[in-house]
């Protein structure tokens, strides 16, 4: 069995890698075909099956923890059962979106990374205000604002009042001092806008709460608690190519339907592997190439793939039964039976392993049927089957000839008498 193109580049490159000698190559490869023929399948295997009880099976091992501290970054991340729910769920917003920004090899310094952080980390009007005050006499709110922090995000504070856009209410700079003046006399609304006006976004992507940088290996790397990959491909410095989120949707969108695909293969391996548990990474991709193949994310529910399943019998078995069962018999729809579970349900051969073959022969010449050897109780003799059929025929035909005579002499017998 030849091993497909990629492993053999790959090994060509391991092998000039490593100086590796002719001898060497060939026994080497000799262990990489043995790999690879035991990881092969056989025909009509139910790999499906397979995948769903390699995958479930472990899963009911993973320990309840939703939280955990990602690696170096101290950022707080959903792992364990949770994670994997909302991977297999295709969640639109996992809840704790996180995206990991490498930098090109321009901009490895410490001071340009933390530029890049800085412009990436959202700052809110709370950020930097020291202190608030609110009169409820004259309906304004006016907040102080911290000068340190204000030079350390780099803000502009007079062009602030120009940011904040709350309806019903104008806002003023002077002095250190923002100050919002209410058109609005109800006391109640002027609370709202209070909260409305400390969590208006000054800098930064919307959505990254936390940046924290750290070194992997020889280079400098951003971890953030939000994600945002459009706007923060927009940043001079970083690696689009490399960057990466948790958020399959995310990636999806922004760099297409294959990319998803790695997304959920990449995020499943790692939450498993992070609980300990080691699963064959083809089972993953099994499952995420049924959630991509139509060229856009699908849950595996009733929502998703088993519920568009084209049998209505496997549609019925999953949930929903009686509504599978009505929507069909009202549309006329027919199940041609091709699959696993359809068939078991109908107490049928299910058409996986051997059951997926017809057996096809003819009878070799040369040999007498068993069906002729049980009528005469005889040895039939080893000559063709076209050959076989007259004789006996003939014999047949024979012994009627000879048995006529006989009733003749009986009747001319009594005749007589």
């Amino acid at each position: 069995m030849t091993v497909p193109p990629l492993i053999k580049r790959e090994f060509k490159e391991y092998a000039e890698k490593h100086r590796l000698s002719p001898q060497e190559q060939e026994k080497l490869m000799a262990i990489v075909e043995a790999v690879y023929q035991k990881s092969t399948y056989d025909p009509e295997e139910p790999v499906g099956v397979v995948s769903a009880q390699s995958l479930s099976e472990p899963a009911t091992q993973m320990t309840m923890r939703t939280y955990h501290f990602a690696g170096t970054a101290g950022i707080q991340v959903t792992l364990g059962l949770p994670r994997m729910i909302e991977i297999f769920d295709a969640r639109k917003e996992p809840r704790t979106p996180t995206m990991t920004i490498h930098i090109d090899k321009e901009h490895q310094s410490i001071e340009q990374v933390k530029k890049i952080a800085e412009q990436i980390k959202e700052v809110k009007l709370k950020d930097i205000v020291v202190s608030n005050v609110i009169d409820l006499t004259d309906m304004w709110i006016k907040c102080r604002l911290d000068s340190a922090k204000v030079k350390e995000f780099d803000i502009d504070a007079a062009s602030l009042p120009k940011k904040i856009k709350l309806r019903g209410a104008e806002a003023s700079y002077e002095g250190g001092n923002l100050t919002l003046k209410s058109k609005n006399l109800d006391i109640r609304a002027l609370y709202k806008m209070k909260y409305a006006l400390l969590e208006t976004h000054i800098k930064g992507i919307k959505g990254v709460s936390q940046v924290v940088v750290t070194k992997e290996e020889d280079e400098w790397v951003i971890n953030t608690l939000g994600s945002n990959l459009k706007q923060v491909f927009e940043i001079e410095g970083v690696d689009y190519a490399r960057s990466f989120c948790n958020n399959m949707f995310e990636m999806y969108e922004v760099l297409g339907i294959e990319a998803g695909r790695t997304a959920i293969i990449n995020q499943a391996q790692y939450t498993m592997e992070e609980q300990g548990l080691g699963v064959d990474v083809r089972y993953i991709m099994l499952l995420a190439d049924l959630m991509t193949v139509d060229g856009e994310i699908k849950a595996i529910g009733r929502y998703g793939i088993s519920g568009q399943k084209a049998s209505v019998l496997v549609r019925a078995s999953f949930e929903e039964t009686k509504k599978h069962l009505v929507a069909a018999s009202v549309r006329g729809e027919k199940d041609q039976l091709k699959g696993a579970i359809e068939n078991i349900i109908l107490n049928q051969l299910a058409p996986i392993g051997t059951g997926a073959f017809d057996l096809v022969g003819r009878i070799p010449e040369g040999f007498v049927a068993e069906e002729e050897e049980e009528t005469t109780g005889k040895k039939a003799s080893k000559t063709p089957s076209g050959e076989k059929s007259k004789a006996a025929k003939e014999k047949k035909h024979k012994k009627v000839k000879a048995a006529k005579p006989k009733k003749e002499a009986k009747k001319s017998k009594k005749s007589r008498k």
